[in-house]
């Protein structure tokens, strides 16, 4: 994400729409908090009231309106989840994967909502927090290698703890696939939206995102309230996503694709039918 970030220069015309679109999101809020008192208290719980609400979204349209760089992801692909954050009409719980100079962007859009970004690069955690030091960012370890992603594909239904009827995340060292030692406050959150945008999949040693995808899988499937889990994925264009996508996130929950991005609304496993040994 960050690379590729740090080279795009400016379209003014993108980041008017940016600054549109972050508008409309403070907008919205101001709205809701006029006419809606409980949301103005589950506002003031989750993130510290309103104030803090709109200093995020301040910050993040005078960020864009100086920057040099612009979002990875166009005007089109950005507004797939700023359409569904708008349709839930609440604040909402966001995981996103991958911190880089859209990470502003994606907090200032879920006002008084609670979004996380799980980054690779404890440097570069560091690095973004030194300008946004209010972002919920963590760094995460992966055990898995680009190169490995046919194998590992191939190879996860032979272990019980992979298995669409065992798979969790917490503690489980014993599939590959999961992300087993996140922070907590990942595994205590139910995740109305998760993004996955890293972490790099684009040579062999990376990380690849198998595991970032298998584990949204498990995370929407193992939810416990009601409702479907927005999972985003950008960069189909590329092998490994496209096929870890067909496999764990299933064709027939795809909802929309607009350039390299893909949504998916996954239900509960209690209310899927279909063969049990796999995730589609």
């Amino acid at each position: 994400m960050k690379s590729r970030l740090s080279l795009l220069e400016k379209p003014w015309s993108l980041v008017l729409a940016l600054v549109g679109l972050i508008g409309g999101a403070f907008y919205l809020s101001t709205v809701a908090r006029n006419t809606n008192s409980s949301l103005l208290c589950s506002l003031t719980a989750a993130r510290g009231g309103a104030a803090e609400a709109t200093s995020t979204q301040l910050k993040a349209i005078l960020h864009y309106a100086t920057s040099r760089v612009t979002p990875q992801q166009s005007l089109s692909e950005i507004r797939v989840s700023f359409d569904v954050l708008r349709s839930l009409g609440r604040p909402s719980n966001f995981l996103v994967y991958g911190l880089g100079h859209d990470s502003l962007m994606w907090e200032s859009i879920n006002p008084g909502g609670t979004t996380v970004f799980l980054e690779e690069d404890p440097k570069w955690v560091q690095t973004v927090l030194k300008d946004a030091p209010h972002l919920q960012a963590h760094t995460v370890y992966y055990r898995t290698q680009l190169k490995e992603a046919d194998r590992l594909l191939s190879s996860y239904r032979s272990e019980p703890k992979c298995s669409p009827e065992e798979a969790y995340l917490r503690g489980n060292e014993k599939c590959k696939l999961a992300l087993h030692n996140l922070p907590d406050i990942v595994y205590d959150t139910e995740w109305d939206l998760i993004m996955i945008d890293a972490p790099r999949g684009y040579f062999p040693e990376a990380p690849g995102r198998m595991a970032a995808i298998f584990s949204a899988a498990v995370m929407a499937r193992n939810r416990k309230g009601s409702g479907v889990t927005h999972v985003f994925l950008h960069d189909v264009d590329r092998k490994v996503e496209k096929m870890y996508a067909e496999e764990f996130l299933c064709r027939k929950y795809r909802t929309k694709a607009v350039g390299r991005l893909w949504h998916f609304e996954i239900p509960l496993a209690t209310n899927v039918t279909h063969h049990r040994s796999r995730f589609c």
